[in-house]
C-alpha cells in the first residue's frame, strides 16, 4: 500500500474528522499508487492519520475511511452499507424507500444510493466507488435483494473526478416505481426524472406542512412532483396551487394528485415561479400558504452574490401575496449559502415587503441525509417556517 505524506501543518483538519485530503496538502507520495486504490495518510513526520481512496485527477485528492477499515475493502464496503441500511430502517421502519447512502456521512465518500422498493439509484463520484462498483451491485444484490440497480450521475462531478460522463444500468431494467414516503405515493419515472428521481431530503418537512395547512388555501412553488402540496391536500387544504415551469413535472402532479385519490381543490400551473408570483401580485391575490423550494440559486461559490439576490427576490414576491396571519415556507438547497446569510436573506425580503415574520420553525434534510459536524459539505439543505403578520 502506498503511504501518502502531508504537509506539515495541514493535518489539523483531518485530526478535527474532515474526510477530504487536496492535491496541495499533499508533501509526498512513497510507493506506487493508481487511481481508486487506497493509500495510508500520514503527517510530515509519519504518525497516521488513516486510509483513503486516493486519485491524482481530482482537487479532493483522498477521500478518507473510518477507522474500522482492516485492509479488506470488500468487507469494508459491505459493513458500511449495511450499517446504512440500519440507520435508515431506524428511522423509518416502514417505509421501503429512502436515501440509503449519503456519501461521506456514511462513510462511503462519492456514493449516493437511493432505494425506491427493490429498485436502487446509484450516483458515483469518487474514483474509488467507481474501481468499487462492482462489490456495492454485489451488496445491494445478495443483502437485500435489489432487482433493479442504475446509475443516474451527475456528469458535471464526474467529469470533475476524471470519470466517464455516462450513465450505467447494472442489474434489471427499471422504468418507474410507486413509491410512498409514509402517506404520500409517488410515481416515479426514471426515464424523465431529476437527480436520482425524487428528493428525500424534503420528506420529513413535507409532513411538517399538514400542522398548518388544514382549511388554507397553499400554493406549492418549484412543486416538482408535487410533495409540499400533496401533503396540504392530504391535512385537508382547502385548495393547493401547483405551479412549475416543467411541463413533465406538472404532468407528474397531476398523476400523483389521482394516484392519491387527493378530493382537495388542486389548480396545475405551467408557468415561471417569478412570473406567476408578479402575476399573483399584480391582481392582488393572496394565498394563506406560499411554499417556495427552488432549486439552487448558487451552485458554485462564485455565483453566491448574485445567488442571495436571487433568494431575496423570491422571497419578497412570496412575502408579498400571503394573507394576514398567515405562512412563509422557504427553502435553499445551496451548498455555499449558510445557514445565517439564507436567514438574513429571508428577513431583508421581508423588510422590502413590509411585512413582520416570526421564525416558527427550522430544520435542515431528513433523517436519511446524516451529516458530519466536521464537514459542513455533509449539511446543505436549509428549511424554515415562518408566520406572516
Amino acid at each position: 500500500m502506498a503511504v501518502v505524506f502531508l504537509k506539515k501543518d495541514e493535518d489539523h483538519r483531518i485530526r478535527n474528522g474532515h474526510h477530504w485530503v487536496f492535491s496541495n496538502e499533499i508533501e509526498k507520495i512513497e510507493g506506487s499508487a493508481e487511481n481508486g486504490d487506497v493509500v495510508e495518510v500520514k503527517d510530515h513526520i509519519g504518525r497516521p492519520l488513516g486510509n483513503g481512496f486516493y486519485n491524482n485527477h481530482s482537487l479532493i485528492s483522498i477521500r478518507l475511511l473510518n477507522s474500522n477499515y482492516s485492509g479488506n475493502i470488500n468487507l469494508y464496503i459491505k459493513e458500511c452499507i449495511k450499517n446504512a441500511y440500519s440507520l435508515r430502517k431506524t428511522f423509518y421502519p416502514l417505509r421501503t424507500s429512502f436515501r440509503m447512502i449519503y456519501s461521506d456521512s456514511d462513510y462511503l465518500s462519492g456514493l449516493i444510493v437511493d432505494k425506491y422498493n427493490d429498485t436502487y439509484v446509484l450516483q458515483v463520484y469518487s474514483q474509488g466507488m467507481h474501481k468499487n462498483i462492482g462489490e456495492v451491485v454485489t451488496v445491494l444484490k445478495e443483502e437485500f435483494g435489489a432487482k433493479n440497480i442504475l446509475s443516474m450521475n451527475d456528469l458535471y462531478f464526474r467529469n470533475l473526478e476524471g470519470l466517464p460522463e455516462t450513465n450505467e444500468n447494472y442489474l434489471g431494467n427499471a422504468a418507474e416505481e410507486i413509491i410512498d414516503d409514509g402517506k404520500i405515493k409517488y410515481k416515479i419515472d426514471f426515464t424523465k426524472s431529476q437527480k436520482t428521481g425524487f428528493y428525500f431530503d424534503q420528506c420529513d418537512n413535507r409532513e411538517f406542512i399538514e400542522r398548518i395547512a388544514k382549511g388554507k388555501t397553499v400554493i406549492d412553488a418549484f412543486c416538482y412532483n408535487g410533495g409540499f402540496g400533496l401533503h396540504a391536500a392530504y391535512a385537508v387544504a382547502s385548495s393547493v396551487t401547483f405551479v412549475d415551469s416543467s411541463e413533465s413535472a406538472i404532468a407528474s402532479v397531476k398523476e400523483n394528485i389521482n394516484l392519491n385519490q387527493i378530493t382537495a381543490e388542486c389548480e396545475l400551473v405551467k408557468k415561471d415561479v417569478f412570473d406567476y408570483l408578479e402575476e399573483c401580485l399584480s391582481i392582488n391575490k393572496k394565498y394563506d400558504v406560499v411554499i417556495v423550494d427552488p432549486p439552487a440559486f448558487a451552485k458554485v461559490k462564485k455565483n453566491l452574490r448574485q445567488g442571495i439576490k436571487g433568494y431575496v427576490k423570491l422571497n419578497h414576491l412570496a412575502l408579498s401575496i400571503i394573507s394576514n396571519d398567515g405562512f412563509l415556507v422557504s427553502s435553499s438547497c445551496s451548498h455555499h449559502l449558510s445557514e445565517e446569510e439564507f436567514l438574513i436573506a429571508v428577513n431583508k425580503a421581508s423588510i422590502k415587503a413590509g411585512r413582520q415574520i416570526q421564525l416558527i420553525h427550522l430544520n435542515g434534510a431528513s433523517l436519511d441525509h446524516p451529516s458530519l459536524p466536521a464537514m459542513n459539505e455533509t449539511s446543505y439543505l436549509k428549511f424554515a417556517v415562518f408566520k406572516v403578520l
